[in-house]
């Protein structure tokens, strides 16, 4: 019978039940503000939201910048749903731009473009995700949003604990940068999610309207409410509990032991798949934390990843194209061929199994099996 490799499996240690168990004794609620705490220590930014979801993160963010009807945010056509859509929920719309070819993150170039062409005032700012855990060039980045006079929200998902030219990702230079404790899991062990920014006013409404824009003389330390209250505002629910912050702030504490293992899995990786026919490992082009290790398969990438499923080997695909989409194909009358370098990468991409509790003996199946796909590959 093949060894079940699963695409990702959370690693839960001693840190997480200990931190989780305080919480459940009452005997520490403030996990919120810790794992808040933990981000601006880490990243050096100088304020920080906790969120009970990555998502919620990235629509506060969009509250933060009061964003409106009619509004436009540019977006790389190869980001995960959640992008575009905070940006529809308030019925803004979203402009999709194609992506580098070598690491596909968004093409600065195309990104520029863009620009040029677009000069409407209602154009305030673009959402940039870092595919698989490498960010795209911000120097670059950075000169043309401050060029045109836009904002720049980062989404960090895949880059929790992650590096720029050795600067922590959290505060670069962006504006808003968010991230998700659960980017690519569907029924999390916890959600949790993070906000961060340098700008008082962006803070203070983000802190408002994760609350239902409630303001009070204060809250006791069970979370009550203090009996006089107003609301000032339309806000959300994107507080986070404390057991999630928990699970988060444990999870936190041991990012770079889990990035290192990572790393060594990638290079692991590399090693053993360089130069295997019709099989492309990942460019390295700056600072790779490999959240995913993406390959190419030169021909019926489908093919290869069944073969794969029958040996074992859970595999995913980062990501479909958002134009592909049948809401936002529907709605924008995108054409297939609108995007030709995110739609030949989505043909060919798939994403290898890579988490911080494989074995070495689990990561070298993976490898022989890889190698054994690809040489009866057609």
């Amino acid at each position: 019978m093949a060894r079940e490799i699963p695409f990702f499996k959370p690693d839960i240690s001693a840190a997480e039940r200990e931190q989780i168990e305080k919480v459940l004794d009452l005997d520490d609620l403030s996990k919120a503000e810790a794992l808040e705490s933990a981000f601006t220590k880490r990243t050096g930014a100088t304020y920080a939201i906790s969120t009970n979801s990555g998502t919620s993160a990235l629509h506060l963010s969009m509250c933060a910048m009061d964003l409106k009807r009619g509004d436009k945010i540019i977006c790389s056509v190869n980001s995960f749903p959640s992008v575009p859509e905070v940006v529809r929920h308030f019925d803004a719309e979203p402009i999709f731009v194609d992506i580098d070819a070598e690491d596909f993150n968004i093409d600065l170039d195309a990104f520029e473009k863009v620009l040029e062409e677009n000069k409407s005032k209602k154009l305030k700012g673009a959402i940039i995700n870092h595919v698989a855990g490498q960010p795209t060039d911000l120097d670059r980045l950075y000169e043309i949003a401050r060029h045109h006079g836009i904002r720049i929200v980062e989404d960090a998902s895949d880059a929790m604990g992650g590096t720029y030219n050795g600067d922590p990702i959290g505060a670069t230079g962006a504006d808003i940068t968010c991230f998700s404790f659960s980017p690519h899991m569907k029924n999390s062990v916890a959600n949790a999610g993070m906000m961060l920014c340098e700008d008082d006013d962006l803070y203070r409404r983000g802190m408002l309207l994760r609350n239902h824009a409630i303001e009070s003389s204060g809250w006791d330390k069970y979370g009550n409410l203090e009996y006089i209250y107003d609301v000032v505002d339309i806000g959300w629910k994107y507080d986070i509990s404390a057991l999630d912050a928990a699970y988060a702030l444990a999870q936190y504490g041991r990012v770079e032991k889990m990035i290192a293992h990572r790393q060594k899995i990638a290079a692991v990786y590399d090693e053993a798949l360089e130069g295997v026919k019709h099989v492309s490992i990942p460019v390295k082009k700056r600072d790779h934390i490999y959240h995913h290790y993406i390959i190419r398969i030169d021909r019926n990438r489908d093919g290869f990843a069944r073969a794969l499923k029958e040996r074992g080997i859970h595999c995913g695909l980062h990501y479909i194209p958002l134009h592909l989409m049948s809401y936002y194909k529907q709605k924008y009358s995108l054409r297939v061929n609108d995007f030709q370098t995110a739609l030949q990468t989505y043909q060919q991409v798939l994403s290898l199994p890579i988490y911080h509790n494989m074995s070495d003996a689990d990561v070298e199946y993976v490898c022989d099996m890889v190698k054994e796909v690809a040489s009866k590959h057609i």
